[in-house]
């Protein structure tokens, strides 16, 4: 590799990146507009659908025997109830926002935790109290609190708003770009020249890195000076989960990069790809209590290890033992990606 032509590659990208006025001031102003979006549509304003814990009982479909729970709030039209074996499951599902309310099966009276910072959990908390009236012996609740620290709504959606604009940016910066050099002819005259196509796609690859990492630092900083985010793990972490998910998503894009040639076809591709990515990786909700499938299948999404590892750092503070799992999943995938892009690569084809 000769490194004055890799770093001339490595400039010429960042220079039309930076010149493109309304792809870069996108880059900065979409992040900022849905966090400050949701933190005022999350604050106190309800929406349909709630999931209630209960435990103990099996993971899907939990049988509820007559009198476990108060059966005018066991059969709300909105509520689904996803089981739990242990108090310390749903605790853990309660606190992270994977469901919005929690109750114990059987004894008397009920015993219930909320999560305080959740719209969702103050709904559920007057429902249930509601659906206990008139209250009679044997016919009461009593709420018991969260111990440790609550999560807010914001601070669970802010990691999936970083790794959004990162999935975004990765793949349309790099697979639809080198798409649109390859069907304008400017591979072709690339291909003329000394450079070779490990060098360009190093070069593509870095430059996006370098882009994605910036942008990171930048939207973080302002929306944390605005909505002073709960970040109770390292910082070093949180860095190096955000760049492998950063090299596995951009090294995604170069694998639909490698052959196109129609924008349009490549467009479609990359919806296909990412709208379903953006939902099943747990952007903007949880899919606790969906088909076991459903969350079998979300596993084979970078975006999914990227989020869930970033979350463990910032609401847990998990160290790397803890983080271990998803930081390889997304340093395997990096490199299968980077593998099969590089296999398929062609200049004109």
């Amino acid at each position: 590799m000769n490194v004055k032509r890799f770093w001339a590659m490595f400039i010429a990208r960042n220079r039309e990146f930076f010149r493109d006025r309304s792809a870069f001031g996108w880059n900065f102003l979409f992040p900022f507009l849905l966090v400050a979006g949701f933190g005022i549509i999350f604050d106190g304003k309800v929406y349909k659908d709630y999931k209630v814990g209960v435990f103990p009982a099996e993971r899907t479909l939990p049988v509820i025997a007559t009198g476990d729970l108060p059966v005018r709030f066991q059969h709300l039209q909105p509520v689904e109830l996803i089981g739990f074996k242990s108090l310390a499951e749903g605790l853990d599902k309660l606190r992270h926002h994977k469901v919005d309310f929690l109750v114990e099966l059987g004894p008397r009276p009920y015993r219930y935790w909320v999560n305080e910072s959740s719209p969702k959990g103050y709904v559920l908390e007057r429902l249930f109290e509601g659906s206990l009236a008139p209250p009679v012996a044997g016919n009461s609740a009593r709420r018991i609190p969260i111990e440790g620290l609550e999560i807010r709504y914001i601070d669970w959606l802010f990691p999936g708003i970083l790794g959004m604009n990162m999935m975004f940016s990765a793949l349309w910066g790099v697979g639809y770009v080198v798409v649109r050099y390859r069907k304008n002819g400017v591979l072709k005259r690339l291909k003329a020249t000394p450079l070779t196509a490990l060098e360009y796609l190093s070069a593509q690859m870095l430059s996006r890195l370098f882009l994605l990492m910036f942008t990171l630092v930048v939207v973080w900083t302002g929306c944390h000076l605005i909505f002073s985010f709960n970040m109770v793990g390292s910082y070093l972490h949180l860095a190096l989960v955000f760049f492998l998910g950063s090299l596995s998503l951009t090294a995604l894009g170069l694998i639909l990069a490698s052959r196109g040639t129609s924008e349009e076809l490549t467009t479609g591709i990359l919806n296909f790809i990412s709208w379903p990515m953006m939902f099943l990786s747990e952007v903007w909700f949880s899919i606790e209590g969906a088909p076991r499938w459903v969350q079998w299948f979300a596993q084979a999404f970078p975006l999914t290890h990227l989020l869930t590892a970033a979350r463990k750092i910032m609401s847990d503070g998990a160290g790397l033992v803890a983080i271990l799992p998803e930081i390889t999943v997304l340093a395997v995938m990096s490199v299968v990606f980077l593998a099969i892009g590089a296999c398929l690569f062609s200049w004109t084809r």
